[in-house]
């Protein structure tokens, strides 16, 4: 059987930039075992399918070793295939998901994305946290990852914390983060747990980070730049129980599989 597949650069300006997430269209679903292999061989920090089912498209993300319920990038990627590649040429293309309903329109050159907006419960640091970060958190909240505020974009572009010790951690990730320079805020993302030691650039932790940074700086609209190797911006609105996240994206590869 052979497969469409899309290898899309998210949050990116240019190919090379932003987050590179496989998208493959399906006709219909084929066994999770199979998915699962897919994300695997591709190696990427996700892989998205999705089918159609009405008006709106099923979508699931892959790791290369797990099923995580939010992707960001590769949400934006898959609405890139089908705007991009795939001639759909209605406003609005909604996402079925495990985290809810998801939508995703065309603005002008962006793709906005609108999430439900994480929670920030107040949190203490395991014993280990900070010695796997390096450095010890300003402020530490806990939803589906960690949110560890630092005091400058240097400490976030300087650190090197231990991947192997944040493995222990009992969440998805660890979201770093402190004032940016050029940008409202900065960040990074580690995620060895969930098989992605550090991510280039993370839409779904930005429904954190809008929150908490629309609530510090007082400010609805803010623009988030995730200070990976690759890097990319992250364009943010906070609305409240929910969050519009857009950003542009680039077609690096698109062909066949065999499975």
């Amino acid at each position: 059987m052979k497969l469409p597949i899309y290898q899309v650069d998210a949050f990116a300006s240019e190919i090379f930039e932003g987050n590179p997430a496989a998208v493959c269209p399906l006709d219909e679903w084929i066994p999770d075992a199979k998915m699962q292999q897919i994300a695997m061989e591709n190696n990427l920090s996700e892989t998205a399918f999705f089918v159609q089912q009405g008006g709106s498209y099923r979508l699931r993300w892959f790791t290369p070793t797990t099923e995580v319920d939010l992707c960001g990038h590769a949400t934006l990627a898959s609405a890139h295939v089908l705007f991009q590649h795939l001639g759909y040429d209605e406003p609005v293309i909604r996402f079925d998901s495990n985290s809810g309903e998801l939508q995703v329109q065309k603005r002008d050159d962006r793709l906005v994305m609108n999430f439900p907006a994480s929670k920030l419960n107040k949190a203490k640091p395991p014993e280990f946290l900070e010695e796997a970060v390096g450095m010890p958190a300003q402020e530490l909240y806990r939803d589906t990852d960690y949110l560890y505020v630092l005091e400058s974009e240097q400490q976030v572009r300087e650190l090197e914390p231990d991947i192997r010790k944040l493995k222990r951690a009992d969440v998805r990730g660890i979201i770093v983060t402190a004032p940016g320079e050029r940008a409202d805020f900065v960040s990074r993302f580690f995620a060895p747990a969930a098989g992605v030691d550090e991510d280039p650039v993370t839409g779904s932790t930005h429904t954190m980070l809008t929150s908490y940074w629309s609530k510090r700086l007082g400010k609805d609209e803010l623009v988030g730049r995730q200070v990976s190797k690759r890097g990319g911006t992250v364009y943010c609105k906070y609305l409240g129980d929910r969050v519009e996240l857009s950003g542009t994206a680039k077609t690096f590869m698109k062909g066949e599989i065999n499975v």
